[in-house]
């Protein structure tokens, strides 16, 4: 199979953090990413193991932050190497179906018991099973030798990480579908100050940083899963502020404004570079220092800051967390979820409705074969200022193929 993969070599590493500042591509040629053929990935001996043949396979931020060299050591005990990417995929596997891939490998995938009847792979409160069962250590499809990963023509998924799609639901549609399930479990981790401020009479609001694919994904389940909330968002560019409206923010500005529209919003002071109240609830998709400061700032006392970027090092005065009593949760992946109504669903079931409903193929800005991956990785690491929002590989060759670039 021809496949992109990540060596563990700390010279790489080096070399691409120094060169991602000044090019993506330089960073995806001479870091730690290679193209190579070799053979797919074995089927381990437990049942429910599927080949599976990529269609549409996203690149995400996680994806690039390992490419530039800046991926945090956090993750060095959860992965193993050499492993090749990609966990926002599209697929047909060997059984005949058109699938999309729920990446986390969880109980079933490794051959444990679940932690409850029904639970998806995201569900359990012990993290051992990611570096036990019948695979290597792997937090999900696209960090984990065993399986292979999405920028390949070939890789392995157990069923329990398989999701037949609607048959009128394009590939474009589909490829959104796991960066839909990651915004749309952030945007329910507001509920409870959502469902407090609704229970004292106000109109309760979240407020977005961030209008890449994830902010984007996470607006769209606010305003489909998350009632009477009203949406302000801050995002970089035009074309990000457009977007935010038409799925469902009330208010989109630049991001450096996003402060005084909060504050607009609620009708509160400021005090020093801190409102003295804000929004019930706040998400950064962003994901650094500077990002998760300004969220602090702008969300009220005893409100939630939920972190959908996925942040590295940071550094930050927590003086004002301590003050206002503020609470910072993350938002990493996805599971079963519990709805504002009682009820609950696998996150990749919203999600799945949610791509369709809202078209989130219009956020595939462009498609890019495996062999140009360095213009893709160049392309996606400056999507903001190029207009764009998703990049994908392509590896189609023919099947049902809509060209986007």
């Amino acid at each position: 199979m021809k496949a992109l993969k990540i060596s563990r070599k700390t010279g790489k590493f080096a070399v691409a953090r120094l060169v991602s500042p000044l090019s993506a591509a330089g960073a995806a040629k001479f870091g730690p990413l290679s193209l190579v053929n070799e053979d797919a990935p074995a089927l381990p001996v437990n049942d429910g193991w599927h080949r599976i043949i990529p269609r549409l396979t996203g690149i995400c931020g996680s994806d690039l932050s390992l490419v530039e060299g800046h991926a945090s050591t956090y993750f060095d005990d959860w992965v193993s190497f050499p492993f090749v990417p990609g966990h926002e995929v599209v697929a047909d596997s060997d059984d005949g179906r058109r699938v999309v891939l729920e990446p986390v490998l969880g109980h079933a995938a490794r051959g444990l018991s679940l932690p409850f009847d029904g639970a998806a792979p995201g569900d359990g409160d012990d993290y051992a099973h990611l570096v036990g069962g019948c695979l290597e250590p792997g937090i999900q499809t696209g960090f984990c030798h065993s399986t292979g990963g999405g920028w390949a023509t070939e890789l392995i998924a157990h069923e329990s990480q398989l999701h037949v799609i609607p048959e009128a639901m394009t590939d474009e549609q589909a490829v959104l579908v796991e960066p839909a399930a990651g915004g749309i479990h952030a945007a329910l981790a507001t509920w409870p100050q959502v469902s407090a401020a609704i229970a004292r009479g106000e109109t309760p609001v979240v407020a977005v940083l961030g209008a890449g694919t994830m902010g984007l994904c996470a607006i769209a389940g606010l305003r489909r899963y998350v009632p009477q909330v009203r949406i302000i968002v801050g995002a970089r560019y035009p074309h990000q502020q457009a977007l935010a409206k038409s799925l469902g923010a009330d208010v989109a500005v630049p991001a450096n404004e996003l402060l005084r529209a909060v504050r607009r919003e609620v009708g509160c002071q400021v005090v020093g570079d801190h409102l003295t109240g804000g929004a019930h609830a706040t998400i950064d998709a962003v994901g650094n220092s500077e990002s998760i400061a300004d969220c602090l700032r702008f969300t009220r006392p005893r409100g939630r800051v939920v972190l959908l970027g996925m942040p590295a090092d940071v550094s930050l005065d927590l003086t004002g967390l301590w003050h206002r009593e503020t609470a910072i949760v993350g938002a990493y992946t996805y599971g079963t979820e519990h709805l504002p109504d009682g009820s609950t669903k696998h996150t990749f079931d919203l999600a799945i409705d949610t791509a369709a409903e809202c078209r989130l193929d219009r956020l595939v800005s462009a498609t890019y074969r495996l062999d140009d991956y360095q213009d893709a990785i160049a392309h996606a690491a400056a999507a903001g200022r190029r207009g764009a929002v998703k990049i994908v590989f392509d590896l189609r060759d023919g099947r049902n193929k809509k060209e986007t670039r």
